[in-house]
């Protein structure tokens, strides 16, 4: 066998054990939603007697006066804004852990580090949010979600940065351009690819986030499109047929932006980590 066709061999079996790995639990939650209760509740994989997905998703989305879509609703806002204040915040913070160098670098970079390694504090965070008035507020969880990404993002950021010439500041600078117009009219339509990695997976990570808005953002008018799902299971019944019908509704918008946007996430890696 020629190492072409060995090469090509080996990429067609990732293909087909990638799809497997990945195909089967969707096809099983899709299976799931397309049966009626007493077919949900075996947990097999045997295709329904009937076809019944459009009419689980339709009692799914009118269940509890419309709870899914307010949970949609939410979760599109919370997403949303806490992409926009991540992107702005962090693109600066790379741009200066970037460029600039001295004593507390070390230390700051240290700090960023620390993000990806030490989990959120629930009490003293809930404690705060108290004190401060604004518990339960889309506000809170926007702040909440953005610093849990912000670490990630930041790398990211500045790890691109590298790539950008320092010749490009100096220049603006000596046309007269400040340190804002300098930033967003010259540097920041540069990061581009990183921006596209960070908002796919970021806003896919917040739009699934399960724990942080079990524990911030409680109450039934808060509810993210995760906590709907508490809504079909109970201590003595559950509706595996309305449950799997909901996982499904949930998994469609992630699973859309990538394949949408499947090369802008790999090229923004990989440019992120051309230089350290």
């Amino acid at each position: 066998m020629t190492s072409k066709a060995r090469r090509l061999t080996i990429e067609i079996t990732g293909v087909i054990l990638t799809a497997i790995i990945f195909g089967i639990p969707f096809y099983f939650i899709f299976n799931m939603a397309s049966k009626n209760s007493q077919e949900a509740s075996l947990m097999n994989i045997s295709f329904p007697e009937k076809f019944l997905l459009f009419d689980n998703i339709r009692e799914v989305i009118l269940a509890d006066k419309g709870i899914v879509v307010t949970a949609f609703k939410n979760s599109i806002l919370l997403t949303f804004f806490s992409i926009v204040v991540l992107i702005l915040v962090c693109s600066m913070a790379g741009y200066v852990a970037q460029r600039r160098s001295g004593k507390a670098s070390p230390f700051i970079s240290f700090l960023i580090l620390t993000g990806l390694i030490i989990p959120p504090a629930i009490v003293p965070t809930i404690w705060l949010l108290l004190k401060l008035g604004i518990f339960k507020t889309m506000f809170s969880m926007v702040m909440i979600e953005t610093a849990i990404s912000m670490s990630f993002a930041t790398l990211l950021y500045k790890g691109f940065m590298a790539t950008i010439p320092r010749q490009i500041d100096e220049a603006a600078m000596v046309d007269g351009a400040g340190p804002l117009r300098l930033f967003f009219q010259i540097i920041f339509p540069l990061l581009k690819p990183t921006t596209a990695t960070i908002t796919v997976l970021s806003a896919v990570n917040i739009f699934n986030d399960f724990v942080q808005p079990l524990y911030f953002f409680p109450g039934a008018k808060n509810a993210t499109i995760q906590l709907t799902l508490y809504n079909f299971t109970s201590k003595y019944y559950s509706s595996w047929h309305l449950l799997f019908a909901d996982v499904f509704i949930i998994t469609i918008p992630p699973l859309i932006l990538f394949i949408i946007f499947n090369k802008k996430i790999i090229s923004g890696m990989a440019a992120g980590a051309i230089k350290g």
